[in-house]
């Protein structure tokens, strides 16, 4: 009986590099959180990069956040072929692997225009709770610094979902980080409850993560063979390396359940 139980373990998948790095980058992100609400609590002052021209009055570590959000965008506008999550990079050519077969088109419009939809259900229900947030800082129960502590929030929010559990999935219906509809919106998602705020720290960096958004947008109208996996090869779970979600697809990979065969 004990060596049938054996025989049906699974073996349990090593941490991939990259998944360690991003755990590492959640770690450095809660602590940045932390940081921030102290600030906001004990020297809310210091706070005065984000209102309207404060911006190039004086240097502070704000402006050092910001510097890394403006990278970290940027990485997401060019291609790169390592250190970046394949799920965030597919859309570019450098990462598109073709299936040797035929591509079957009615079935890749198919799934283009259903996870479209799916998307898009998601932005409905973003733009609802911008909405709120909108009317609440109308009255006034919200000003500029909970605007920016909410887009901090959501900075810290975006790994869990990665790493530990993505609400988006209950609609979008994914597999994984690799094959999310969405993954690129990340940022347009965490800076868009600063639109509000009529400031050059809070307009840059939503500029900066709409241009993202719609070259994003754009690569699937124009190359939707990159984000579907039955047409691109690299977003097999036998073909991952990223390994980010492996409380998702572990089960799904061919090494993993030939061992329980």
């Amino acid at each position: 009986m004990a060596a049938k139980r054996e025989a049906c373990k699974v073996e349990k998948a090593p941490v991939s590099k990259l998944r360690r790095a991003y755990i590492a980058r959640l770690v450095g992100r809660c602590l940045i959180l932390v940081l921030l609400v102290l600030v906001w609590l004990l020297r809310p002052e210091l706070l005065r990069p984000i209102y309207p021209g404060e911006f190039f009055r004086g240097f502070s570590a704000l402006h050092l956040l910001w510097l890394i959000w403006m990278i970290d965008m940027l990485f997401q506008l060019i291609p790169v072929k390592e250190h970046i999550p394949l799920g965030s990079q597919k859309h570019f050519q450098l990462r598109f692997r073709p299936i040797r077969e035929k591509i079957n088109s009615q079935a890749l419009r198919d799934y283009v225009i259903t996870t479209t939809k799916a998307a898009y259900r998601v932005m409905i229900l973003w733009a609802l709770l911008l909405a709120v947030l909108g009317l609440l800082y109308h009255v006034r129960v919200l000003d500029e610094k909970a605007l920016f502590m909410i887009s901090a929030l959501f900075y810290v929010c975006d790994l869990i979902c990665v790493l530990i559990w993505c609400p988006f999935r209950l609609i979008l219906k994914n597999r994984c980080c690799t094959t999310c509809r969405i993954f690129n919106w990340d940022h347009l998602m965490m800076f868009t409850p600063m639109m509000f705020i009529d400031s050059f720290f809070a307009r840059s960096l939503l500029l900066m993560a709409i241009a993202v958004w719609l070259v994003w947008e754009l690569c699937v109208m124009l190359y939707p063979e990159r984000f579907w996996e039955h047409s691109n090869e690299a977003l097999k779970c036998s073909a991952c390396t990223d390994k980010l979600c492996t409380q998702y697809c572990r089960k799904l990979r061919p090494e993993q359940t030939a061992k329980t065969e």
